[in-house]
């Protein structure tokens, strides 16, 4: 890196570190204010927060090495959440904004009750704080460690030292700096960052993509090189399936980069089966600190569109002309800052790093101030000291910080692969998603059975992830197995163990009002109609999905000169759209209670 590009990333760094240390004075203030901004955000600010989270450093480095080893078609790997997104706007955030919850965690004493609810919280929270969410900081940090090194940005420095002195040096290096900025503000600064993050990694992204198209010789010589690049393998298409030919009408490709059962998993598994099904996570927090329910209903259609539609394709043309122009680099997902290196002039090289130090800030930030809001809100103030005063709670989520970060730093020092820590990520989160959803409609659900499935998905997630002996080497089979093994254990536990009290599920319908015939009993009990048209919603989702995805597929379509599924793919999006906007005219429909309503 040359000097100049040195000053626009230490401009960059200025910046940030003053304007995290000017809202420091809002995160301050109480609780709320730190965690969940005083639950005062507009719909923009939480929606672009929301896509700057999901956008690290480690992200263009996981879809150069998707794209690399298992084609475009690998990113149905992250394309089917997705679904779980669509439903999260028009199912579960509204009903997160009413539940003014501070963390998930929080959710379970108000949806249960009793001592099972309380060690569910505290289970929860330790384990969604610590391992789950310093495993996610780990390969966010290790995205940024490979980029330093790949930058060669120490030696620039004069420092020389052997590959674990220098990863070491970056790890530290990283969290240092990122932990004085996040848990000088609170999410204040976390949110009001991202915003200027995400467009600045958005536009980095872009430059990138424009000058890896160049090094190729434009975008209709870069698809005429790919094949020859990779002869036995059909790293172009969109979707790992055959439509037509001798095999019958459709068939699995041979040359797709992924398995038949790993992309049976995406589609039909995944997407629910996760434990962010609910919309659960950083997101609760982006949910808890918007103005309203509409508020956060436009929050979530913010980030879908930015994440899905807008920023993938930058990534993933990048990510084809690494792998024209370093066919043989043995570490995949050193293509990108490698052709960074290699093409970017000066100044605009600057520019870049400091767009991908932008991601990486907006989401080790948020991870930081969301384990840290489970350690204060859900360990330290519910179960060591109810008693502790505001400025008490700040300090204590300051301090969780500096925990959270350390053993994230630990994760990021110990891995080596960033996509193998992210399919990390989602086998140990997977089995839980269901009981997460039927826990807001059906009354029976108890703290039981949700208990049994976190832990459990977790724990199965570690053995057959890690584990020597009982490692599935085939992720789709991981997924299917883990999903299956979680389901049957948690649906044993709620047989065999008695429903909560009358009193806790009527305080909950009362509070949350969702829809649907799960809560017929409490309706009735209470006289209040639920909040939502659970039918109307469902016409929603799907009409939503059929937009999104089509949206999706259609822009990837004509870029990559796939005519055929461009406009399918079009077509499916304004069929979408017309039918949302048809069911958006529609007015919720209260749900009729017999011989309540007489009673009126």
């Amino acid at each position: 890196m040359h000097h100049v590009d040195w000053l626009i990333v230490l401009v960059y760094l200025i910046l940030t570190m003053a304007m995290g240390l000017y809202l420091s004075r809002k995160g301050s203030k109480s609780l709320a204010d730190f965690f969940v901004s005083g639950r005062s955000l507009p719909w923009w600010l939480a929606g672009i927060s929301m896509a700057a989270t999901t956008f690290s450093i480690d992200t263009p480095l996981y879809i150069t090495g998707v794209v690399a080893n298992r084609g475009i078609a690998g990113n149905w790997e992250w394309w089917t959440f997705g679904i779980s997104h669509v439903i999260m706007i028009y199912i579960f955030a509204k009903m997160w904004r009413r539940s003014e919850v501070l963390t998930d965690a929080e959710l379970t004493e108000l949806r249960y009750g009793g001592d099972m609810g309380a060690i569910l919280r505290g289970v929860k929270a330790f384990i969604f704080a610590i391992p789950m969410n310093c495993i996610a900081i780990g390969y966010a940090m290790l995205a940024m460690v490979k980029v330093v090194d790949a930058l060669e940005i120490w030696q620039s420095l004069g420092i020389e030292a052997g590959d674990n002195n220098l990863k070491l040096f970056s790890v530290v290096g990283v969290s240092i700096f990122v932990l004085i900025y996040a848990g000088l503000a609170g999410l204040w600064g976390v949110v009001a960052t991202d915003f200027f993050q995400f467009f600045l990694a958005l536009f980095g992204a872009i430059i990138v993509a424009y000058f890896a198209l160049g090094s190729v010789g434009g975008i209709h010589s870069l698809f005429e090189q790919v094949p020859i690049a990779y002869p036995d393998q059909d790293i172009l298409s969109l979707l790992p399936v055959n439509f037509g030919g001798g095999e019958g009408w459709i068939s699995f490709s041979k040359t797709a980069g992924i398995t038949a059962s790993t992309f049976f998993a995406y589609i039909f598994l995944q997407w629910w089966s996760w434990r962010r099904s609910d919309g659960g996570g950083e997101f609760v927090q982006r949910f808890a600190a918007a103005k309203n329910e509409a508020d956060a209903e436009k929050a979530a259609w913010t980030f879908n569109i930015m994440h899905y539609v807008i920023r993938t394709w930058p990534w993933i043309l990048v990510a084809l002309a690494s792998v024209v122009l370093y066919p043989d680099l043995a570490d995949k997902e050193l293509g990108y800052p490698k052709l960074m290196l290699d093409f970017l002039p000066v100044g605009i090289l600057g520019m870049v790093v400091a767009s991908l130090l932008a991601a990486f800030m907006s989401t080790v930030s948020t991870s930081i101030n969301w384990g840290a809001s489970f350690i204060t809100n859900d360990l330290y103030l519910r179960f060591v000291k109810p008693t502790a005063t505001q400025t008490e709670l700040v300090l204590v989520g300051r301090l969780s910080s500096v925990l959270v970060t350390v053993l994230g730093a630990i994760a990021a020092f110990l891995a080596t692969d960033v996509a193998t820590v992210f399919r990390l990520v989602i086998a140990i989160g997977t089995g839980s998603g269901l009981v997460l959803i039927l826990r807001w409609f059906w009354w029976r659900v108890n703290a039981a059975a949700e208990l049994s499935a976190i832990v459990g998905s977790f724990l199965v997630g570690m053995v057959t992830s890690l584990s020597p002996w009982f490692k599935i080497e085939d992720f789709g089979w991981r997924i299917i197995f883990i999903t299956i093994s979680v389901t049957c254990l948690w649906v044993i536990v709620l047989l065999f163990t008695p429903p909560e009290s009358e009193t806790t599920l009527e305080t909950f319908y009362q509070k949350v009002r969702p829809g649907g015939p799960g809560w017929s009993r409490e309706r009735m009990k209470t006289g209040l109609f639920p909040a939502q048209d659970l039918g109307l919603d469902l016409q929603r989702v799907l009409a939503s999905i059929f937009l999104l995805l089509g949206l999706l597929l259609a822009t990837g379509g004509f870029l990559l000169l796939q005519q055929a599924i461009a406009w399918i793919s079009l077509i499916v999006a304004v069929v979408g759209g017309v039918w949302l906007r048809h069911l958006s005219k529609l007015k919720i429909q209260p749900t009729p209670r017999p011989g309540l309503d007489d009673q009126i």
